[in-house]
């Protein structure tokens, strides 16, 4: 026993988990509390050699970001509805394709497994260099879309990285880089449905189409909401993909909320504004994930 009165031997995974609890708070935490920090201050390139030195700001950062009438807060909500939007179309598409592929693999057949490892291949490159790749495609020049499109005769000279067509260029990169995940997430929720139940409704006189609705969907429910919630999650603070696409130069129909937050901080040096549009980032999310665990308990409890 130990002094405690807990046996020792029960106390040895608590005193394993203290390492990475205290890396968990030097990774996670304290950077949080920097941020919150700076977004109470006027930090500005006069204060980088000293960020204590900053002037006490309160919440003067975030009534200027919260200001729709201003500029600031004007582009901030801008940035915001095309943040939604971006991150509601790339889930959706993400996740039916990857539905899509995970219903046409899931039967066994001839080259299965190398189609497999082609579909996973966007998810194994480096954000960069998928992105990158999707840029030199991308291009008016010798891009490989308009190549295509001119060997059609639909016309090859769009400019796909400016303008309006820079959302559907984002759209397009996000999803080639992310539908392998739900592909792959989702295959492994359908393999894990027991065959007996398809098997059992196969006799009964369903066809494919109803064993897909009635059985495979149902059973995938929980599988894919925790997928749509990540997926959005990753969509909404993708900053490697706009950054990359576009460089510095993001067009206004492509200037989602993190580029817009670099951008506030970095070249206009403004940290305090930055860094409270964060925090105002980061409380929109921690609603998001409320509501969905809100909502999939309601869900279960009806079930």
């Amino acid at each position: 026993m130990s002094r405690h009165g807990m046996p020792a031997g029960r106390s040895l995974p608590y005193l394993l988990l203290v390492p990475a609890l205290v890396a968990e708070v030097l990774v996670h935490l304290l950077p949080v509390l920097g941020g919150l920090w700076m977004s109470l201050h006027e930090l500005n390139q006069f204060f980088l050699r000293d960020w204590s030195s900053a002037p006490f700001a309160g919440l003067d950062n975030y009534r200027f970001a919260v200001d729709f009438d201003g500029a600031a807060g004007a582009e901030l909500l801008r940035s915001f509805g095309v943040t939604v939007a971006f991150s509601v179309t790339v889930v959706a598409l993400s996740s039916g394709l990857g539905l899509l592929g995970a219903a046409l693999l899931q039967r066994p057949f001839r080259g299965r497994f190398l189609v497999r490892g082609l579909f996973l291949v966007p998810y194994a490159l480096p954000a960069y260099a998928a992105v990158l790749l999707w840029k030199f495609m991308l291009d008016r020049g010798n891009g490989a879309v308009n190549a295509a499109l001119g060997g059609l005769g639909w016309g090859g000279e769009q400019f796909w990285l400016l303008g309006d067509n820079a959302f559907p260029s984002l759209v397009v990169t996000a999803v080639w880089r992310l539908w392998p995940f739900a592909f792959l997430a989702l295959l492994a929720g359908m393999q894990a449905i027991p065959a007996e139940l398809h098997d059992a409704a196969e006799v009964d006189g369903a066809g494919p189409a109803q064993r897909f609705r009635l059985i495979t969907l149902p059973l995938l429910r929980p599988i894919a909401l925790v997928l749509v919630l990540v997926l959005f999650l990753w969509t909404f603070n993708d900053f490697t993909t706009p950054y990359v696409l576009f460089d510095q130069s993001v067009p206004a129909a492509a200037n989602v909320v993190s580029v817009h937050v670099y951008q506030s901080s970095f070249l206009t040096w403004n940290f305090g504004l930055g860094a409270a549009m964060s925090v105002l980032v980061v409380l929109f999310l921690l609603a998001v994930v409320a509501l969905f665990l809100a909502l999939t308990r309601r869900g279960g409890r009806a079930t």
